[in-house]
C-alpha cells in the first residue's frame, strides 16, 4: 500500500517552492527562442513506435533498451516518446509545414522517458527544451543553432561550459567510415560486447558511443574527419568560420557521434565538468535526411535537446541562483464573518488588476493569520474587523518598514495600486540613492511581484 505514496523510481516531483524556478526557466528558454525566430509546437506525449525505430534507429541504445513501449487496445505498438525531435519531424510533415515560409524554425518545451538507470542528471522522465530548423542546409543556421544555446548559459552565467563540435559525414562519404569502422572492430571482435557484436554488421558507429567499450579501443579507432567528401568538409569549415564571427568558443571532438542514427554531418555537446558523468547539458545536430526516411521530402534540418533536470543541476553546482519566487503583494486578516466578505470583495477586485493578493479561509486568529501573513512574505498586511467596518476605514502596514497608511475600504482597491507603487519606488530610490523624480521611468514590473499588468 505504501507504494502509492511514492513516486515511481526514476521520476520526481516539482513541489510548489521549487516550481517557480523552472517556470523562469522555461520562460527565459521559450524567450530567447523567440529571439531567434522560432515558434512553439506541441506533439502528443506517444507516437507510433515504428516512427522512432526508423528516426532514431534500430541500433541505439533508446531503441534497443531505454523505450517505453506497449501495444494499445487496438494492438497498436506505442511508445512514450524518448526525444523530442522525431515527432516534430512527423508533424512537420503531416501538416504540411513545408509549405510554410522556409526556413521553418520550431521549439518545444516537453517530457521524454526512456528507462534508464537513474541518477543525478538523468531520469526515466525528463523534460527537454529542444528547438529544430528545417528547410536551410546552410552552415549558417547550423552556427545560428549552437549561438542560441549558447546564449542560454551565457543569460543564465553558466561557467565553464566547452562546446565540442564534430562532422560526422553524409550519405556519400559516411559509408567509406563504416567500412574502415568495421574493420578496424572486426579486428578486435573479441573484445567487443554483445550488442556492439551485433552492431559491427548493422551500424558499427554505433560503436563509438557505447558506454561499454573501453576507452582505449575507440580512442584508437579510425576518425571520422579523415573520410569526410570535400562538401562535408567544407560545410565544415564554414560552420567554424561562422562560430568564430560570433566569438564562440569551441572545441573540435571527432568522437562526438550523437546517441541517435538520423545526425549527419554538424553535431554539437556543450559540456560541463561540474555534474559528474552525465556532462552534456545540450546536444544536437544536422539531420538533413530524415524528412525523407519517415516518407517526406528531402528538407535538410537541425535542432538540438537540453535537457531541464540536468540544466538545474548545473545551475547548483555552480550556485547560481535563480530569481526569488514572488511574494503575495497583500494579506487581508480578518476578525468575523462580516470582515471576511469585505476582505472577500476587496481581494477579488485586485486580482482582477492582476495583483496578487489573499486573505483568509480557514477561521485562524488574527494572531495566526499574520504570522501566516510573515511566512509567505506578504509586502503588505492589514487587519479587518468590526471597528474598521465601523469607520470604513482600515490600516494598511508595509511590512519592510513598518510604515502603515489609513486607506478607505470603499476605494482600497484603487488606492492599495497606488500605495504599493509609491512604496516600491521609495524602497529603490534609497538603494540607489536616487531621488524619486529620477525613476519617472524605471521598470517597476520587478518590483511589484513581477507583475506588468498592475496600474501605475
Amino acid at each position: 500500500m505504501a507504494l502509492i505514496t511514492k513516486a515511481i523510481k526514476g521520476t520526481q516531483d516539482t513541489l510548489p517552492m521549487d516550481s517557480h524556478k523552472v517556470r523562469f526557466l522555461e520562460a527565459t528558454l521559450a524567450d530567447i527562442a523567440g529571439n531567434y525566430g522560432f515558434r512553439e509546437i506541441r506533439t502528443p506525449v506517444f507516437e507510433h513506435t515504428e516512427l522512432f525505430n526508423r528516426s532514431v534507429g534500430d541500433t541505439t541504445d533508446v531503441v534497443q533498451k531505454e523505450m517505453y513501449t506497449f501495444d494499445d487496445k487496438g494492438g497498436r505498438s506505442i511508445t512514450l516518446r524518448p526525444e523530442g525531435t522525431a515527432g516534430a519531424v512527423r508533424s512537420f510533415l503531416e501538416h504540411g509545414l513545408f509549405n510554410e515560409p522556409s526556413p521553418m524554425k520550431v521549439y518545444y518545451l516537453t517530457s521524454c522517458y526512456r528507462y534508464e538507470k537513474p541518477q543525478a542528471g538523468r531520469l526515466r522522465e525528463f523534460h527537454q527544451f529542444g528547438v529544430e530548423c528545417f528547410g536551410t542546409s546552410s552552415p549558417a543556421q547550423d552556427a545560428e543553432v549552437i549561438a542560441l544555446a549558447d546564449e542560454v548559459f551565457g543569460f543564465l552565467g553558466v561557467k565553464g561550459l566547452e562546446l565540442q563540435i564534430n562532422s560526422i559525414g553524409c550519405p556519400h562519404c559516411r559509408p567509406i567510415y563504416q567500412k574502415a569502422l568495421k574493420d578496424y572492430f572486426t579486428a578486435h571482435k573479441d573484445e567487443l560486447c554483445e550488442t556492439c557484436t551485433d552492431r559491427l554488421e548493422r551500424n558499427p558507429m554505433r560503436i563509438i558511443d557505447c558506454k561499454e567499450e573501453s576507452d582505449e579501443l575507440k580512442d584508437n579507432a579510425p576518425v571520422v574527419l579523415d573520410y569526410l567528401c570535400e562538401e562535408c568538409k567544407d560545410h565544415f569549415e564554414k560552420v567554424q568560420r561562422y562560430l568564430e564571427a560570433m566569438d564562440i568558443a569551441y572545441t573540435i571532438n571527432p568522437r562526438i557521434v550523437r546517441g541517435l542514427d538520423y545526425y549527419t554531418k554538424t553535431v554539437f555537446e556543450f559540456v560541463s565538468h561540474d555534474i559528474g558523468a552525465q556532462g552534456t547539458v545540450c546536444g544536437g545536430g544536422r539531420y538533413d535526411g530524415l524528412c525523407e526516411e519517415l516518407g517526406g521530402k528531402s528538407i535538410p534540418a537541425l535542432g538540438f535537446g537540453m535537457g531541464i533536470e540536468r540544466l538545474m543541476l548545473l545551475l547548483e553546482a555552480q550556485g547560481i541562483e535563480l530569481p526569488k519566487e514572488e511574494t503575495m503583494a497583500l494579506y487581508l486578516a480578518t476578525a468575523g464573518d462580516a470582515a471576511s466578505f469585505k476582505a472577500a470583495q476587496i481581494v477579488h477586485d485586485l486580482r482582477a488588476e492582476g495583483v496578487p493578493c489573499a486573505f483568509d479561509t480557514v477561521g485562524r486568529s488574527i494572531k495566526a493569520q499574520m504570522k501566516y501573513a510573515n511566512k509567505t512574505g506578504a509586502d503588505f498586511t492589514a487587519v479587518i474587523g468590526d471597528n474598521e467596518l465601523e469607520s470604513g476605514t482600515v490600516q494598511l502596514k508595509y511590512m519592510e518598514t513598518g510604515e502603515t497608511t489609513e486607506v478607505k475600504l470603499d476605494t482600497f482597491a484603487e488606492d492599495f495600486q497606488q500605495i504599493a507603487i509609491n512604496a516600491a519606488m521609495s524602497a529603490l530610490s534609497a538603494e540607489l540613492n536616487t531621488s524619486e523624480g529620477d525613476l519617472a521611468n524605471v521598470d517597476l514590473s520587478a518590483l511589484l511581484g513581477g507583475n506588468t499588468t498592475w496600474t501605475e
